[in-house]
């Protein structure tokens, strides 16, 4: 699992990450990072605005994928491309991924002196995640054709489930995320940006599912 989480993220960010991380001032770094360690939990405006990107982006899949035919959701604008189907399959075996990265950081003893090493802000997290001008393979654990879902509606069962329980963990909890955090090869993040990285990380997706719609060759119904 951990193998499949770390090349989801490589997958990520390893076109996006270097040219938003260099547009942070290691000032304005250092002073976030100290400021944040002293918190004992979210603050309300962090908390709110977790809750309302998770659940935009929610939102943003049911959209994207309302009153689509079989046809539709299985419709691929080439062989080496996505279908809709595909895409919610994704996103569905992603949510799931990383949020056990989330709850096993967790498990964990708080680490605030590794925050130092935190080279984005929250929106840059986000803005990188969801920038499809880069384009990336995912790790072949997460592509569709090895997906545990069956069909479309599997797997935003699936989906649904899992971030109504983020939604909720979200809601209630009075973990300090901000001093649990996780140093990967590809950098280092803290709790609470995961679950926004989780957010962006759909968003990602649905703006695929949109590409597909848009195709020339987009079934009518």
């Amino acid at each position: 699992m951990k193998t499949t989480i770390t090349s989801l993220l490589f997958a990520t960010f390893a076109l996006s990450s270097n040219s938003y991380a260099q547009e942070k001032k290691d000032d304005q770094q250092a002073t976030a990072s100290n400021s944040v360690t002293k918190q004992i939990a979210l603050t309300a405006q962090e908390r709110d605005y977790a809750i309302k990107l998770l659940m935009e982006t929610e939102k943003g899949v049911y959209n994207a994928i309302k009153g689509l035919s079989e046809t539709q959701l299985k419709f691929k604008p080439a062989q080496d491309k996505w279908s809709v189907e595909e895409c919610v399959k994704h996103i569905a075996a992603a949510e799931e991924s990383l949020w056990a990265m989330v709850d096993a950081s967790l498990k964990q003893n708080e680490n605030p002196d590794k925050r130092s090493d935190i080279k984005f802000t929250d929106q840059e997290l986000v803005n990188a995640v969801e920038d499809r001008s880069h384009k990336s393979k995912t790790f072949a654990a997460l592509e569709p054709s090895n997906s545990p879902y069956k069909s479309e509606a599997e797997a935003l069962a699936a989906f649904q489930l899992n971030r109504d329980k983020l939604i909720n963990f979200v809601r209630k909890t009075q973990i300090n995320l901000r001093n649990h955090v996780s140093v990967l090869p590809i950098g280092t993040y803290d709790a609470y940006q995961f679950i926004l990285l989780i957010s962006a990380h759909t968003n990602r997706h649905t703006q695929q599912i949109d590409e597909v719609k848009a195709s020339v060759a987009f079934p009518k119904r």
